[in-house]
Order: structure tokens, then sequence, then C-alpha cells
């Protein structure tokens, strides 16, 4: 297998095959459900060759490969197997809320079905190119068979979000399959007059729907772990697939088919009334500004459901799916902005690479390679985004296929509607534009922050070998140095706002690390920024989680605005009743832009005094 050895090292990392209790992908990540993540080696998969990031939060641990993920994970699920041990019931240490748990599970179970409805989507909307330019006509045999490919997967969704979902339902993939099948055979979807036991059925259309499977795959894999803890293990495997659906059937029928029904009722419902009071234009808006955000935190597909739902009440999606659309536009228009203003020729290639890939739908390369590490393209999307989005909303624009991205520009025209093509066009250049623009004005930060040659040199820059100048930052406090990786919020430990130290203080006394102006002050005193004439930005963080204190055992003495020396009282601390209330007190020091200098060097002894220098900033 040509990822095999990869694979290994990833399965290893992240704890082991019995840690690993369910895996899926999207267009860039596998998406772990680990029993145990305290177990999977961050750091060493982020060091990992093929390994772009590690994200870890509430959503999933997610493993960034690239867009050959696919490929990673097929191989993955290979290796993985499903031995018996493996379809035993796997109890989750981490309880969930039970909101967030179903909006995990929509979110992971829709990612394995985004394929073909992508597929679909497309081909609904050169279908609809091709039979407006007369190309082919809409009555011809070769357009309604390649419509049937359109037409077969949204009828045949059950039965798709069945084998998506099961395994993590702990149902059987087969047995879930084999009901979904039964619900939108011609003996079941929307046949009236149907009874059992003598009980009377509504009239339900199953097809194209998805919640009604879902409610009863969750049914199953409860019956399922039910059965295997009753049944005897001789009897299991003839008797439990036989008492699995004569069980559910009657139940999906009875129970889940309308509550599932009721509910995306409800949704269309509620979209209406937001509609009519509000209009749809605000969620448009700010759906298209905000989707980056969504996206980095592993939930850029919790809109899917809700567009699979209007577009089979409504016949179309009216917010969701453009907003989409106009997002993803925009973060390539920001990345061109860059691309624009960069001068070094490596970051030309990373800003010209990413912004194609986001101009063909696939995000997350711009937003994991370039949005995080420079933050200001997240305005420029906010901005571009929000404009399109408010225009196509204000239009009312729909889109009548379940697809998204330039290539899906097409399937606007349906039914004729060419004005809904042109305002839906419009919305994408304004977008992308716009967005293009503010990101070129705002700039690279790393550009803006260049030192002239002839700036007379701070007292705190040091000549090294050559023409390289370094800042170098004395301890905040006296204490116990704690590399970076090891402080218990994700936030920090993962580099994600800088690079810098630990130190579990044994003073009480927080001082400036180097000269310069207090750029923020929290209200909750817990953290403090500073900014030097040569633009180093330092963040000293005191606790972790400390803000929820408000301010309680804090006295901070500066306030935003004031200019402070090396060694200038900032705050004074009571950490000991930080560690009474139950916090821990660990002081954190990161460069938070630390992407615009060639390195940022933490100190390696164990212990720091007042003067010793904690970090190094190489200019």
């Amino acid at each position: 297998m040509k990822y095999q050895p990869f694979n290994e090292e990833i399965i290893r990392l992240v704890g082991g095959k019995e840690n690993i209790q369910a895996v899926v992908h999207c267009m860039t990540r596998l998406r772990f459900t680990l029993n145990d993540r305290s177990k999977a080696d961050t750091e060493g998969l982020k060091a990992l060759d093929g390994v772009i990031d590690v994200v870890s939060n509430n959503v999933a641990y997610q493993v960034i490969i690239g867009t050959h993920v696919s490929e990673v994970h097929a191989e993955l699920i290979s290796m993985l197997g499903l031995s018996p041990s493996s379809d035993e019931e796997i109890e989750v240490k981490e309880k969930k809320n039970p909101l967030k748990a179903a909006m995990d599970l929509l979110s992971e179970t829709m990612t394995p079905v985004i394929e073909p409805i992508i597929a679909s989507g497309l081909l609904a909307g050169f279908l609809s190119l091709f039979s407006i330019t007369g190309l082919i006509s809409a009555d011809s045999p070769t357009y309604q068979l390649l419509d049937s490919i359109r037409s077969a997967v949204f009828f045949f969704l059950p039965i798709l979000i069945a084998m998506s979902c099961a395994k993590r339902l702990k149902a059987s993939p087969y047995l879930a399959v084999a009901l979904a099948a039964t619900l939108v055979s011609s003996s079941i979807n929307d046949v009236a007059g149907l009874s059992i036991f003598g009980i009377q059925l509504p009239q339900m259309v199953y097809a194209n729907s998805f919640i009604p499977i879902i409610l009863a795959v969750w049914f199953m894999g409860q019956l399922t772990v039910l059965l295997k803890k009753y049944i005897p293990k001789f009897l299991q495997y003839f008797l439990n697939p036989l008492l699995i659906m004569v069980i559910c059937l009657p139940v999906t029928l009875l129970v889940f088919g309308p509550i599932g029904i009721w509910i995306g009722d409800g949704i269309g419902w509620f979209f209406e009334v937001l509609h009519n009071t509000f209009g749809s234009w605000i969620v448009v808006m700010l759906y298209a500004a905000f989707q980056p955000f969504l996206i980095m935190l592993g939930a850029g597909n919790f809109m899917m459901p809700l567009a699979l739902n209007f577009v089979n009440k409504m016949g179309y999606d009216p917010i969701f799916l453009a907003a989409a659309t106009i997002s993803d536009l925009a973060v390539s228009g920001a990345m061109l902005g860059y691309f624009l203003r960069a001068k070094d020729s490596k970051q030309k290639q990373l800003f010209g690479t990413v912004s194609f890939s986001a101009l063909m739908g696939v995000t997350e390369p711009a937003i994991y390679g370039a949005f995080i590490k420079y933050r200001r393209p997240f305005i420029a999307v906010m901005i571009g985004g929000g404009m399109g989005g408010l225009f196509a909303g204000l239009m009312n624009v729909k889109t009548y296929s379940i697809v998204w991205g330039l290539m899906g520009l097409p399937s606007y025209a349906d039914n004729q509607d060419f004005s809904n093509l042109i305002f839906m066009i419009i919305s994408v250049v304004v977008g992308f534009v716009a967005a293009g623009v503010a990101a070129y004005i705002l700039g690279i930060p790393q550009e803006e922050k260049d030192i002239e040659a002839k700036e007379p040199v701070n007292e705190t820059e040091q000549a090294s070998a050559g023409n390289v100048k370094k800042v170098p930052l004395a301890s905040v406090v006296e204490g116990k140095l704690v590399p970076l990786a090891e402080i218990n919020d994700q936030a920090f430990s993962t580099g994600a706002l800088g690079k810098g130290l630990g130190i579990i203080p044994s003073d009480s006394q927080i001082v400036a690390p180097v000269a310069g102006e207090v750029s923020a002050v929290f209200p909750t005193k817990h953290a403090i920024g500073i900014k030097t004439e040569q633009g180093v930005e330092v963040l000293i963080h005191i606790g972790i989680d400390t803000v929820e204190l408000d301010g309680k055992h804090f006295d901070t003495i500066v306030e935003q605005g004031d200019q402070v020396k090396q060694g200038q009282l900032l705050s004074t601390v009571d950490f000991e009743g930080i560690k009474k209330d139950g916090y821990d007190p660990t002081v954190i020091v990161v460069i938070t832009n630390t992407m615009d200098y060639l390195d940022v060097i933490p100190a390696v002894q164990e212990n720091l005094f007042a003067e010793d220098e904690c970090l190094t900033v190489i200019l």
C-alpha cells in the first residue's frame, strides 16, 4: 500500500488502534474520534512528514493531510480493519452535551456523503447549462440518463446516510442500509393506507430525507448493544439480525419517521419566520463572512443537513450553499490580494497555490496554511464575504442543487431563472474583489514590520553574526520554566498564538520583559500585551482559564497606552489564591506575531530569575 508506513505512524501517534473509535475525512483532514485524547502525541503528529497540522477541539481530533486525504483514509481504514473486537460496544469516556453531540454526528455523517452530493450537484449544473445553450435537449435520452445520476443520489440519500452513520452509532452498516432501502421501497415510500399490527401509519415520503434514518440507525445501534448483552452468543449470529430488522422497521414507521419529518418541517418553519421577519439576507451575510472560522473549528459541514432540508422542502436553498460559495471565492480573493502584495517568491508561491485551491472550492489549505499564520485574511474575508453575502441575500439568490463552488454556478440558472444566475455571479465577484482589495490594503504583517536599515539600533537589540539582529526578553516573573508544548492550554501549547514558554511562578510580581508600549490590558487583568519599538508583540497571560476569575487576585497597575521599561512592575498577583480557587497559575509569555520574524528561541535553563533572558526574537 502506498501510504502504509505513513498510516502506521499516524495510528501509533494517536494512541494505537485500540484508541481509535472512528475516523472519517473531509477535503483535507482525517477526523478521529478517540477514546482518550491524552494518549495522542499531537506534537509528534505535527512533526510527521506529510502532516500539515493537527487541530484538536470539541468537534474532533483532526490531522490535516492535504487534498489526497481520501487515499490516505482508504488505506487507513483497511489497516485498522473490522475485527470482531472493533464491533464491540465502545464506552466513550468523554461526556458531551446532547445538542453538541447531535451536531457532531450530523457533521461527521455528512462528510463521506459529500462526494456523491458534489458529483450530482455539479452534474445538475452542467446539464442545466447544456440545456439552456441547446447542446443537449432536456427530452433527449442522453440528458435523461445523465440526470438519473442526480435524481438517484437524492432519492436514495437515506441509504447513503445509513451507511455513513451506522458504524458511529454502533449499528451494522449492512442492516442499516437494508432498513433504509426498505423505507424508500415502492411498498412504503409515499404510500397511503398502510398499517402494521392494526395501527394505521401516516403517509410519509422517506426518499430524499435524512433525519428519520439517522434516528432509526441510532435506535438500531442501541438495540444491537442490548441484544448482544442478553441473547446467548451461539444464537446471536442467526437471531440478532432478524430481531433487529423486525423491531426497527415498525418503530421507525410509527415513531422516527413522523418525528424526523416534524423536525425537518420545524427547521423550515424557523427559517421561513426568520425570512419573513428580518430577511434571510442577515443569515447569508453572516455565514459568508464567518465560514472560515467554522472550517477552522472543524464544523464546516454543519450547514449541509440544513441545505438538504431546504432543497427537499422548498426545491432550493435560499441561504447556505450560496453563502458557502461566496465565502470560498472571498478566501480565494484574499489570497490573490496577498499574492499581489507579496515580494518574497516563496510567499507568492504559497498564496498563489492556496488561492487557486480556494477558487476550486477547497479552502482548508488557505485557512490552515495562511489565515492562521497571518490572521488579517480573516478580516478580509469578513469584509468581502459579508458584502457578497449581503447582496445575494437582498436579491434572494436561490441554489437549486446541492452544489457550491465556482463550478456549480450554472445550476443557478435552473428553471430558466437567468436573473438568479446573474445575481449570484455579481455576488461572487463582489466577494472576490472586495476580499482581494481588503487583503491587499491590510497587507502582510512581515512586510509592515520591516525595520529600515538606517534606523538606530535600540538598546534591547544586539548585533550578531552578519546583519542579523535580535530582541532579548527578560523573564516576567521568577519561577520554573515550562516548555510551551507542556502547557495545559491548547491554544498556547499548539503554538497557534505564537512561540513562547510558560513559567510556574515563585514570586508575586509580574514585570515587563522588554521596553515598549502597553498595547492591551484585559478587563479581567489576567493578560497584558506589550508592543516594542521594533514591532515585537508580546502577550503575557497570567494563569490558565483565569479569565473566569473576573479580576480576582490581580492588582494590575498599568493601563493601555502606557510606556514601560524592561523590569518595570506591571501587576501583583496572588498566585496562592489562584491555586486555592482551582486554577493553574502558570504564566505564559508568547510572541503573537512570531511569523514576522526568523525565529523565537526560548531559554533552556530550568529556573528563571530576575533579569534572566527567557526569550530571544531573531529579527
